[in-house]
């Protein structure tokens, strides 16, 4: 039994469903739109117990009042955040237990994306939303460059065999810039290959894992000799520092 189903959103989002112990029971995390939900939890037979938000984005939280009004289940969201009908507000060092599904998670604070984003981490599982994707990461929206590389950095940190559920298809996109980045990386090349087969049959590329993102996550590898020497060619000066690094790398990719 998978501990995660998913449910598709809009054109490109991820909504989870986790289930850890429980075959019926199920934490909705980032639930953009009720709708889809409520059709698999139907279908599926399931029962909601929470609901996780890791940050205010509309396309992550714009479900939750609906869902809310249907299931009346703890929901839990950034402290730092404006978030409709939050019932648990939660912030780095705190844990959510989830006694249902048998399951736990520290909530870690990582900032970039959004001021307040929050990320979920427990039973080798990690929810990011838009923190960390696959071969790529957020935007910076309202947080710094530094506060991002900082975040990702203490993602990095993270297990290798940890599983990485982030909140949108978009690997195919970010390893094309991670090849232009590095195109002599075999494990990116490799992965590219992997990913093609799957969007060709309509098949999710997550989760990724840690252990992957550190060797063709460019974002991860900022510290990289050749990450450095291609940043340096692009921006047409060498980097003070891999905070620097990150912060070009991050603005390459906006107008790739």
């Amino acid at each position: 039994m998978s501990p995660v189903l998913h449910v598709r959103a809009f054109e490109d989002n991820y909504i989870w469903l986790v289930r850890g112990q429980s075959a019926d029971r199920v934490a909705i995390v980032d639930p953009g739109d009720a709708a889809p939900v409520l059709d698999a939890l139907a279908t599926q037979h399931l029962t909601p117990v929470a609901i996780l938000c890791t940050h205010h984005h509309g396309d992550h939280v714009g479900g939750v009042e609906e869902l809310r009004a249907c299931y009346d289940v703890p929901v839990y969201g950034p402290a730092q955040e404006r978030i409709p009908a939050l019932t648990h507000r939660v912030q780095g060092g705190e844990r959510v237990r989830l006694d249902a599904l048998g399951l736990e998670f520290d909530v870690l604070d990582v900032p970039g994306h959004t001021a307040g984003h929050i990320a979920y981490y427990g039973a080798s599982l990690l929810f990011c939303g838009d923190t960390l994707f696959s071969a790529g990461c957020g935007r910076l929206f309202e947080g710094t460059a530094e506060q991002l590389h900082d975040s990702l950095s203490r993602l990095a940190a993270l297990p290798p065999d940890t599983a990485v559920y982030c909140g949108h298809e978009y690997t195919a996109a970010n390893l094309r810039f991670a090849l232009t980045v590095e195109p002599d990386n075999p494990d990116t090349r490799r992965h590219q290959e992997r990913v093609r087969e799957l969007r060709a049959h309509n098949e999710l590329t997550l989760p990724s894992t840690i252990g992957r993102e550190r060797r063709i996550n460019p974002f991860l590898r900022s510290a990289e000799p050749r990450v450095r020497r291609a940043v340096a060619a692009w921006a047409g000066r060498e980097p003070a520092s891999d905070t620097e690094t990150f912060a070009l790398l991050r603005r390459w990719k906006d107008g790739f």
